[in-house]
């Protein structure tokens, strides 16, 4: 990610979920958006039981520590000490690619901007690996495990040889687990980062349907978690953000019934999608990836109806479509669908 000079940009790569660039993209189109181009749970985790102490007062050491043993429980970490709650995951990006010396990194892409431009404000020389043996040879690794936008998995076993690889030379290996709720868990590398040069980053707002809580967690081997506690400082996790951080991540009835409730509605909106003489090329239970040279014209027409999806700049052929939350919302999609394709 470069300017028009060939310096480093530290402009955030447009994502989705700005209804305010749709507007101005779609001017005429009915202001009541139906909003499909995040990859955010469209059930969100219910909210509306927390004390008045988590506004009022600032966060208690005891209660962040109930929310470290939680999330180890919950993803699997081996101990709270292998576990750092942050306000987001977003914000953990540069602190994680900043753990190694500055040397050269390599991303598995394509997949989400942010780690490009989070690896170059640390320092690193980036580039762009197509296939994980492009990781083996860099001092920082990232992969995106499920990946985003396309879904696509690397094997824990693959993962751990290029650890390994990349430990014996000091570098590190950090993998984005942000939607392995709804990925294969077997493949998870939390229970792995004793062993060195791995962090692994999860995010509490995409399951959970709550991204505007600003909730994260980074995984890693006890030195790595307390450096990046350590710039972190105190209080970052706001009172309310903890509450239902425990909450939710201690629920694991309303997980359970969650991932069956995703995987249903994802395969209706594959429904969906075939009729509309769209194959679906990936994704995960909480978006769909479709390529197909009509791309550019789809959007279009999905917008001018005041349907949003993600398309991507590098990419003019791919679209990711996020899950309806309802059904007047997959009534709304199919009769968009339907008008583009007459």
């Amino acid at each position: 990610m470069s300017g028009s000079d060939g310096t480093p940009s530290n402009d955030v790569a447009d994502h989705g979920g700005s209804l305010s660039r749709a507007v101005r993209l779609f001017p005429d189109a009915p202001r009541s958006w139906l909003d499909l181009s995040t990859g955010i749970n469209p059930h969100p985790y219910p909210f509306d039981d927390i004390d008045a102490d988590a506004f009022t007062r600032l966060p208690e050491d005891s209660r962040l520590q109930a929310l470290l043993e939680t999330a180890a429980r919950t993803y699997g970490a081996p101990s709270p000490r292998n576990i750092v709650a942050a306000p987001g995951t977003q914000i953990l990006l540069p602190l994680t690619a900043a753990l190694v010396r500055r040397g050269s990194a390599a991303i598995l892409s394509p997949t989400y901007a942010e780690h490009h431009r989070a690896a170059v404000l640390a320092g690193h020389d980036t580039v762009e690996a197509v296939d994980p043996d492009g990781l083996r040879r860099s001092d920082l690794a990232i992969v995106v495990n499920p990946n985003n936008p396309d879904g696509r998995i690397v094997t824990r076993q693959s993962l751990l040889a290029i650890a390994a690889e990349l430990r014996a030379r000091r570098g590190l290996l950090v993998v984005d687990e942000a939607f392995m709720e709804v990925g294969p868990a077997e493949e998870s590398l939390a229970p792995d980062v004793p062993q060195g040069g791995i962090v692994i980053l999860r995010s509490f707002g995409k399951f959970f349907g709550l991204a505007g809580v600003r909730l994260g967690f980074a995984i890693g081997p006890e030195d790595l978690v307390a450096e990046i506690r350590s710039r972190l400082g105190p209080w970052a996790v706001p009172g309310p953000a903890i509450e239902l951080g425990i909450a939710g991540l201690a629920d694991v009835s309303w997980q359970r019934s969650m991932r069956q409730r995703l995987a249903g509605d994802a395969a209706r909106l594959d429904g969906l999608l075939r009729d509309a003489g769209l194959t679906v090329a990936g994704g995960t239970s909480l978006y769909r990836f479709v390529r197909t040279r009509e791309a550019q014209a789809l959007f279009s027409a999905l917008g001018e109806a005041g349907i949003l999806v993600r398309r991507f700049d590098r990419d003019e052929y791919a679209l990711r479509f996020g899950i309806p939350g309802d059904d007047d919302a997959y009534s709304r999609l199919h009769r968009a669908l339907a008008a583009w394709r007459r």
